[in-house]
């Protein structure tokens, strides 16, 4: 997919995203404050701020994609990262958030109040609707090689595991078993803070040149040997640069070929290479003679 194409991908991603945030929020504060549900209005404020993340998310991508210039001649791509590092502290502030909030209520033994059905029917709504928000955003993620909207996409799905605590917490109090509320929030709060460090080591990994996985180097290994005049793979070098592949490649040739003829071999691996996925952006090609 072109870069244009992957930019409008996410801009329409985070645009739904953004509307049924924006939607989910207001139903869950309006259930929270009529059914007296503490938890529910702490969704609500949760949901609300995942509309920033997502703003944080249309930003990255927008600036990962401007072209090369005089200060940036290798492209913008780690500015996506820099993207996915910001929402990866979010949702990590947001999981200690809530587990904080989870201990402190279970060591207190606060009494809580009983709320009513309507808060359960909200959190059973928004589990659903960020659960599919999430399987949404992650397909367009990967489709597109982007890691902020990847991030974007597991704040959805901690928004959906957010609301399972308060619909567990809510059944709980409505049973009269309202431990249950802070023991599901700091079970959460583990899972978000768990993401949040994958994608964060992502991020810093696609950041700091980190090198394909063993299957990408050995796929380019074959195609590179598959063309013809090349009689060896000396040495292959790759590294991920934001959502890019850059590779450098020695190559063994004929050594009593003219300059031109070893020329067009590595022309010939060159656009090997490149064919190979849309995502390698650059190749160095260097031919020594045997």
């Amino acid at each position: 997919m072109t870069d244009d194409r992957s930019a409008a991908a996410a801009y329409k991603v985070s645009v739904v995203s953004i509307a049924v945030n924006i939607a989910l929020s207001l139903v869950k504060l309006v259930a929270g404050v009529v059914a007296s549900s503490g938890a529910m209005i702490s969704d609500a404020l949760h949901s609300a701020s995942d509309v920033l993340s997502t703003l944080v998310v249309i930003f990255g991508v927008r600036l990962s994609r401007k072209a090369a210039d005089k200060t940036h001649p290798y492209g913008h791509e780690r500015f996506e990262c820099v993207s996915a590092i910001v929402l990866a502290a979010v949702l990590c502030i947001t999981g200690v958030g809530i587990g904080v909030e989870g201990i402190k209520k279970i060591v207190s033994g606060e009494e809580l109040k009983v709320p009513g059905a309507l808060a359960l029917v909200a959190a059973a709504v928004s589990i659903v609707v960020k659960e599919v928000m999430y399987h949404y955003t992650a397909r367009t993620a990967k489709k597109i090689g982007s890691p902020s909207l990847r991030a974007d996409a597991w704040h959805h799905r901690s928004d959906a595991l957010s609301s399972v605590g308060s619909f567990v917490g809510i059944l709980g109090a409505i049973l009269g078993v309202p431990v249950l509320d802070p023991v599901a929030s700091v079970v959460i709060a583990a899972l978000v803070v768990k993401v949040s460090i994958e994608i964060f080591s992502d991020a810093v990994g696609r950041m700091t040149d980190r090198a394909c996985d063993d299957k990408t180097v050995e796929e380019l290994k074959s195609i590179i040997l598959s063309v013809d005049g090349v009689l060896s793979v000396d040495l292959i070098r790759t590294r991920i640069f934001g959502d890019k592949i850059y590779v450098d490649v020695e190559i063994g040739a004929d050594g009593k070929s003219t300059l031109a003829e070893s020329h067009e071999v590595a022309e010939n691996v060159h656009a090997a290479i490149e064919a190979y996925s849309p995502n390698v952006k650059h190749c160095m090609v260097h031919v020594n003679p045997k």
